[in-house]
């Protein structure tokens, strides 16, 4: 996963499917004013319970745009990246398992996919439960996002999971006491917001008493 030896930056193509940059113009209160937006594809994320092993299952995964968030924010720019400096495991997220919604599929069936592809669990759809619906990016592309949770069983394991085609994904369990730290008064976390949110949502709502 970490086993990356060059990184560089290049303009984004025209045709590129997953991001296009816009700029939309607006009258608000008589004055004209414009923001600038991506519009990306809209998403899933589940929060997935092994209550064979009490465990929650995430994803850890190299995020480019995390690494360079990290990189822009200590050095102001992005022109030449020093790799024992800048090692690609502050890029590394602990996340949801999560996708695109960008097949002819139900939301929870997408998001049943997901679980199978990136975690090896298979599942029926019935199983998944739908938590809540948000809005992500809400500054640059204000896409939706649909979470799910899903409780899942050592004998629904498929396979060892890790994503299809190029992706690079490992499967991470972790005990409620360890999850319970990422979101504690103080943590600091490669995770994005939906994962922490979900965790809470979790602990509010589903975790067992003795948590």
């Amino acid at each position: 996963m970490e086993n990356i030896t060059k990184i560089w930056l290049g303009p984004l193509p025209e045709d590129s499917p997953y991001v296009k940059p816009f700029r939309m113009y607006y009258v608000q209160n008589g004055v004209e004013k414009n923001w600038d937006l991506l519009k990306v594809h809209d998403s899933v994320a589940i929060v997935l319970f092994n209550t064979t092993r009490q465990k929650l299952v995430l994803v850890r995964q190299f995020r480019p745009a995390v690494y360079h968030g990290v990189i822009a924010s200590e050095e102001g720019g992005f022109d030449k990246v020093d790799l024992k400096a800048f090692p690609p495991s502050i890029g590394v997220t602990l996340e949801l398992c999560a996708g695109i919604v960008d097949k002819s599929m139900s939301w929870q069936e997408i998001a049943r996919e997901e679980v199978l592809e990136e975690c090896g669990y298979d599942v029926p759809v019935e199983r998944i439960e739908q938590v809540m619906v948000y809005r992500s990016g809400v500054g640059s592309s204000g896409a939706k996002q649909a979470m799910y949770y899903c409780e899942v069983t050592d004998a629904d394991k498929a396979h060892g999971g890790g994503g299809v085609d190029d992706e690079l994904i490992e499967v991470v369990e972790l005990s409620l006491e360890e999850a319970k730290r990422m979101v504690q008064q103080g943590a600091v976390n490669n995770s994005p917001p939906s994962c922490l949110m979900g965790l809470m949502w979790f602990f509010a709502n589903k975790a067992p008493p003795s948590a």
